[in-house]
């Protein structure tokens, strides 16, 4: 199986603290929240290659990281050849960049740069396999039904099965969110490319792609337990930095 890690946004809404800085290298208690997701991408069992999408504007960043990195499997950084907010391919987009610049064939677990979380993915994992002809999403149950509607809102049936995924709607109707954590079968990485062509001004939104990918086919989600912080913005920095443990 191959992880990717989507590191390559311009953090606008934290400006200017990335204006110049890759939000994933900025630093929760004391470490790179991309730190954090390698930590549990290497403690997932079957990940033998971490690929890491980023831009040609930051790309010198991750490259000094990546020195600092140990891990026994291998660890790709991937320029996605962008310089600027206004040209990013977006998070779909690049998905699709590295999909077909790496030649990927295998099992993929894609999970955002700014997503910091507390749970296993061995139990993620475990359950992706479960389901394995079957794309599989992370998700987690927020306290406060309001948040919900900065995120894909997801409701399932007794099999975990989604039946249900609005993009950030006005009047969330659940407290159940996509978490931006993804396990796509090898045999449905083809999707990536038929959403892109379908969809193109959508690329920016995974959660687009998953409700498209939903009308499709079966799509399951796994409930996280413990922390979850998407670092989007300043007020979400600043409760990881308090609160993340």
């Amino acid at each position: 199986m191959k992880a990717l890690i989507l590191a390559a946004g311009y953090a606008t809404r934290l400006y200017p603290l990335t204006k110049d800085y890759p939000k994933p290298l900025l630093e929760v208690k004391g470490r790179p929240i991309i730190d954090y997701i390698v930590d549990k991408l290497k403690a997932a069992p079957g990940i033998d290659e971490i690929y890491v999408v980023t831009n040609s504007k930051f790309i010198r960043f991750f490259r000094g990281w990546g020195k600092s990195i140990k891990f026994s499997g291998k660890i790709t950084l991937i320029d996605d050849l962008t310089k600027s907010n206004r040209a990013r391919l977006g998070a779909i987009g690049d998905m699709d960049f590295v999909i077909n610049k790496q030649g990927i064939k295998n099992d993929l677990l894609v999970v955002g740069g700014d997503n910091l979380f507390s749970g296993s993915l061995k139990d993620f994992l475990s359950f992706s396999r479960a389901h394995r002809s079957a794309p599989c999403i992370g998700l987690y149950r927020l306290r406060n039904s309001k948040d919900a509607s900065r995120y894909g809102v997801v409701k399932l049936d007794r099999r975990k099965k989604v039946v249900s995924f609005i993009e950030k709607p006005r009047n969330p109707e659940s407290q159940l969110v996509a978490m931006c954590l993804y396990y796509i079968p090898r045999d449905l990485l083809v999707s990536v490319r038929e959403y892109m062509r379908d969809k193109k001004k959508e690329a920016d939104t995974t959660g687009g792609y998953i409700a498209w990918l939903k009308s499709r086919v079966d799509v399951y989600g796994h409930v996280f337990k413990g922390s979850w912080f998407d670092i989007g913005d300043y007020k979400y920095l600043n409760a990881a930095k308090e609160k993340f443990a």
